[in-house]
């Protein structure tokens, strides 16, 4: 269970490691850290480790002992409060909430109330004597209301207090909020490093969750689970036979459970049926899959049946109904529009 500050922000520990490809950005970041503005934002790929660069940051900036390379000592009471997701000099706003029973629920954007709670720590004296540090992930997340809350705090930033913004859309941010951050981007690994490190992680088939993950490798971690793999297996396996496909049937499977699993996988089979409608105009251009190495020979059979016009405005309307995902009328009745929008592509052909 994570632990929970005062504010009902859950505060999750850094991970214990430093993930390999983050290493020389954190060696340089720490390399400079006498010249560190009190912003910073942190960009690039989703799943790529850019919370992890912000709280092992966050925990050099609070740590009593820090070591001759700028990391923190792992040693000292604030590293351990850090540790144990409890230090009262840190606050983490993501779109989490405690409810009642304690149990932690998504929200669908980071509200305002939290940032005057961060406005009203960095008000406050320092509990250890160090500095104040607010993580906010994802930035983009941060409704109108919160993000003109944050700018009052970006324009007047107290003494030793630092900010942390993560974004993987920084182009979702005010542009008031861009121009008082320095942007700090962290680029994808390589596929060697990204795959060494999950096979590490014991995942089987690196490559291929890889792949699917567009290299990425937090998220190809989170899809390596063998019953996401199963699911997904299922949904290509009917997507590459369309004149048999049931969209009525398909989507159901979805229609299963609480609302916010609902909600993850209908944000699941939009981005299978992105990846999928995307690895078909690779491989209708001459190209070879992206995504979906695993279903090359199917790719291959449905790319001449289709227009590429049609298939062009499907990929649209995934994408609009992909950026729609935190209000959907209902997860079954979009899935099984989708659905029937797809089998429609392979009616007529070229």
């Amino acid at each position: 269970m994570n632990n929970v500050d005062t504010g009902d922000t859950v505060a999750r520990p850094a991970p214990a490691e430093v993930l390999p490809w983050t290493q020389p950005l954190l060696r340089e970041l720490f390399a400079s850290r006498t010249s560190w503005p009190h912003a910073m934002l942190l960009t690039g790929a989703a799943g790529i480790g850019k919370r992890s660069v912000a709280m092992h940051v966050a925990q050099a900036l609070l740590c009593e002992s820090p070591r001759g390379d700028g990391f923190a000592c792992n040693a000292c009471p604030s590293c351990r409060y850090f540790a144990a997701g409890q230090h009262p000099d840190l606050r983490v706003l993501e779109p989490l909430k405690v409810d009642d029973d304690g149990e932690i629920k998504r929200l669908d954007h980071i509200p305002i109330d939290k940032v005057r709670e961060l406005r009203e720590l960095v008000e406050l004296t320092t509990h250890r004597g160090g500095n104040k540090v607010a993580v906010i992930v994802p930035a983009e997340l941060m409704n109108h209301a919160a993000a003109n809350a944050l700018l009052k705090t970006l324009e007047e930033p107290p003494p030793d207090t630092y900010l942390l913004l993560v974004s993987h859309q920084p182009g979702r941010l005010p542009a008031t909020i861009l121009s008082r951050c320095r942007r700090v981007p962290l680029a994808t690994p390589d596929a060697d490093s990204a795959s060494a490190w999950l096979a590490a992680q014991g995942v089987a088939s690196p490559a291929g969750v890889l792949a699917q993950a567009n290299g990425a490798p937090i998220a190809a971690l989170g899809l390596a689970d063998p019953d996401a793999q199963a699911e997904r297996a299922a949904w290509l396996a009917a997507l590459a036979e369309p004149r048999t496909l049931s969209p009525t049937l398909l989507s159901a499977r979805v229609d299963v459970g609480a609302r916010e699993l609902r909600k993850d996988r209908l944000a699941a089979v939009i981005d299978w049926l992105i990846a999928w409608s995307t690895d078909i105009a690779r491989v209708a251009a001459r190209g070879t899959p992206k995504a979906n190495l695993d279903f090359a020979p199917a790719l291959a059979a449905l790319a001449p049946r289709v227009a590429r016009i049609s298939l062009s405005r499907y990929h649209r309307e995934l994408l609009r109904q992909r950026a729609r995902i935190a209000h959907p009328l209902t997860p079954r009745l979009t899935v099984e529009a989708l659905l029937i929008d797809y089998r429609a592509l392979f009616d007529h052909g070229r």
